[in-house]
């Protein structure tokens, strides 16, 4: 069964409030850069960005993080993982970095991206921004900004669509109709 989480107009209003979270936790765009992680990640820190220079007057630098060759998981997924592009074109010393996911479930995708922002520089502060928060925390990470916090079995999944991948905006709970069969 599939259950819609957030519409497209809920998206954008999600995001536009931690857009402002953001700036008034940073009081302002000054000295923050925001990172997206590979794939979902990449676009929403893209309209964060945007919607920051609507509210500020300033596009705050924005880059991409791949952590594949982070994760903890490699061996067990593909004898050949497929690497994309990390691509942080400013140098991330002293700023503060907004990381940027669509969805926070374990917290070991957030702990990858972390050690491979500190391998590439020294930020002063790394701050998380998540679409959906979905529990089942492994690690001890919290995310500082929250589109939407769902309660989920362990077993069910959540698709965050987006119009930059060619679906329409939308965060889908999958729920699996008995899991152990």
């Amino acid at each position: 069964m599939k259950i819609t989480i957030l519409s497209s107009d809920e998206m954008t209003r999600v995001l536009t409030r931690i857009s402002h979270e953001i700036l008034e936790r940073n009081r302002g765009a000054k000295g923050i850069v925001i990172v997206g992680i590979q794939t979902g990640g990449v676009y929403l820190a893209q309209r964060l960005a945007r919607r920051i220079e609507k509210i500020e007057g300033t596009l705050p630098p924005t880059g991409t993080l791949d952590i594949t060759l982070y994760r903890d998981d490699l061996a067990g997924r593909h004898a050949y993982p497929e690497l994309k592009k990390t691509d942080l074109p400013f140098d991330m010393n002293g700023k503060k970095v907004v990381l940027v996911d669509d969805v926070l479930f374990t917290g070991r995708t957030i702990r990858a991206a972390m050690d491979s922002l500190i391998d590439l520089g020294r930020p002063k502060e790394i701050q998380l921004a998540v679409l959906v928060d979905r529990g089942h925390r492994e690690l001890p990470i919290r995310a500082d900004y929250v589109g939407k916090n769902l309660p989920t079995a362990f077993h069910e999944k959540v698709d965050v669509l987006l119009e930059e991948a060619g679906a329409e905006d939308l965060v889908i709970l999958n729920r699996i109709q008995n899991p152990d069969k």
